[in-house]
């Protein structure tokens, strides 16, 4: 069913409660316009969030959606996916909520690749809760919950979900729309679970935090845009360029390597690990750090498999009874004396069963 929609169409009547000036809102507009531009039916997409503030955002979807439990947004998207398969389902989170509480539930969607479209919001910081550090803040960050740095090591979310074999991975910027509409975009068309690291401002407790990719002067230096059979080059004039060494990427100056030794990106090797370099050259978003489509590779999504394994069975056994199932093995009954007695196939005690518990 094709239908034509605007950003309107996506627009709820809630009134938007973020920060004025926060990045959520420009994340906000690129999702429903790249939505609208999709011509498809509202009620095929569902909004799943966990908890803090990005997770509001299903309020403001006119769309289906759950603004379910604390780093539990992807097993209940799981749920969604695995009997909705029709439907197109999206999961927004934090770099709290996802990697602190929820970080099991984060990778075994990824792993088992489920057919989900997971937005992470990464603003170095607990917004919601006024200003703790959180999994992906830098060592030594002062706030309210480390007033003396924080020791903790942060979490680089891309290695995060190369390590749990993601089969796609990508990073953009809140107020890059353009680019966050291409990722938005490829990550709709990729079956299975499509992991998308948004960096996100937020101006009152940890602004300018990326000002080194968001900066007029400083993002043309330190912005590697990862183009698919592309050499791996960047800076104002392309003098950087990255190149692998004994499974390293090292970024080195264009005009002392030979062209043959540039990276050129393909996202689509089956092996991660050229992936995993690439999100090792930055800890975070400092200095040259590389945006776009680490990962993007054909995998059986986790309904595919579920389904195939269902048909042969019941191919091979015929219909299941889920009464039969329950009373089938290990199930027992306690008589008026209070002794538990094994019960057969049919529910009844088994033979030779003496009752006693």
């Amino acid at each position: 069913m094709t239908v034509t929609h605007t950003r309107a169409d996506f627009q709820t009547d809630q009134e938007v409660r973020w920060c004025p000036g926060c990045g959520d809102y420009t994340i906000l507009a690129s999702v429903q316009n790249f939505l609208a531009s999709l011509n498809r039916p509202r009620e095929q997409f569902v909004f799943v969030s966990g908890i803090g503030c990005s997770s509001r955002f299903p309020y403001y979807m006119n769309t289906y959606g759950i603004h379910s439990i604390h780093g539990r947004a992807p097993a209940v998207a799981t749920g969604i996916a695995l009997t909705r398969p029709d439907l197109s389902v999206w999961v927004i989170t934090g770099d709290g909520d996802a990697l602190s509480i929820g970080g099991n539930h984060l990778i075994h969607a990824m792993r088992r690749n489920v057919n989900l479209k997971i937005l992470l919001f990464n603003n170095q910081i607990y917004g919601l809760t006024k200003g703790q550090y959180s999994p992906t803040s830098e060592p030594g960050k002062r706030t309210k919950s480390s007033p003396h740095g924080s020791i903790d090591h942060p979490f680089n979310p891309i290695s995060l979900a190369l390590g749990a074999e993601a089969t796609f991975v990508a990073r953009t910027l809140d107020m890059d729309r353009e680019h966050t509409t291409e990722i938005l975009q490829a990550a709709y068309e990729h079956e299975g679970t499509a992991f998308i690291e948004i960096y996100q401002n937020c101006n009152v407790f940890n602004d300018k935090a990326f000002i080194q990719l968001t900066g007029k002067e400083e993002r043309v230096h330190n912005r590697i845009n990862l183009e698919a059979g592309k050499p791996i080059t960047f800076g104002p004039n392309g003098e950087k360029a990255v190149v692998l060494e004994g499974g390293e990427a090292k970024i080195v100056d264009t005009a002392a390597v030979d062209p043959g030794r540039i990276l050129v990106h393909d996202p689509t090797r089956s092996d991660p690990t050229v992936a995993f370099a690439l999100s090792r050259l930055s800890h975070g978003p400092y200095g040259p750090t590389p945006l776009g489509i680490f990962r993007k590779v054909r995998r059986p999504t986790y309904e595919s498999l579920l389904d195939h394994q269902v048909a042969t069975a019941i191919a091979k056994q015929g219909p299941g009874d889920l009464a039969t199932l329950i009373r089938s093995h290990g199930t027992w009954t306690v008589d008026a004396n209070g002794h538990a007695v094994e019960a057969g196939a049919n529910g009844a005690p088994k033979a030779g069963s003496n009752g006693a518990g």
